[in-house]
């Protein structure tokens, strides 16, 4: 059975972010990035993010990794399930855009902070993820200080799971 990502919740109070559809298909021939000076000054690697070419808060997302020092590649697709499943996000955990950063994935509204530090302690993990989309996230802002609840898990080598970071309540 396919898991069909779509903007839940949020975008009800926030239609002009959240844009995210049914995926179907293959890869957009769309590919954005920014200046490579923007990351090599402060010695970040490349994020290579998988989004729907019409999710605006993946896009905000991309923005707030910018803002953090990374250069970013933006590659647009139809259909993100074989990346997701070729990266080893277990199906709970998906969210609705896929990054790339060293060797680890960064599933879903991840931040920046906590990729700065996963990047740091070279950990033996497969990568990041913060399931659905919380409100407050990086690239889910809603009001401003306002943060839903949520937690970024980090993904063991074996798929197991476990609490990265906390934010919120």
């Amino acid at each position: 059975m396919r898991k069909t990502i779509q903007c839940l919740g949020v975008a009800v109070m926030i239609p002009y972010l959240c844009a995210c559809g049914p995926e179907s298909g293959s890869v957009t021939k769309s590919l954005q990035t920014t200046p490579a000076s923007s990351s090599i000054a402060t010695g970040l690697p490349t994020v290579f993010v998988s989004k729907s070419a019409s999710c605006g808060c993946c896009g905000a997302w991309v923005e707030h990794m910018r803002r953090a020092g990374f250069n970013v590649e933006i590659h647009n697709v139809d259909n993100l399930e074989p990346i997701k499943q070729g990266s080893g996000i277990p199906a709970n955990m998906q969210s609705c855009h896929t990054a790339h950063v060293g060797r680890y994935f960064v599933e879903g509204h991840v931040p920046a902070t906590d990729v700065k530090r996963l990047l740091a302690e070279h950990s033996d993990a497969k990568g990041l993820v913060v399931p659905n989309m919380p409100a407050g996230s990086p690239g889910m802002e809603t009001e401003p200080g306002k943060v839903e609840s949520y937690n970024v898990y980090v993904v063991a080598n074996d798929g197991t799971t476990s609490v990265y970071a906390h934010y919120g309540d």
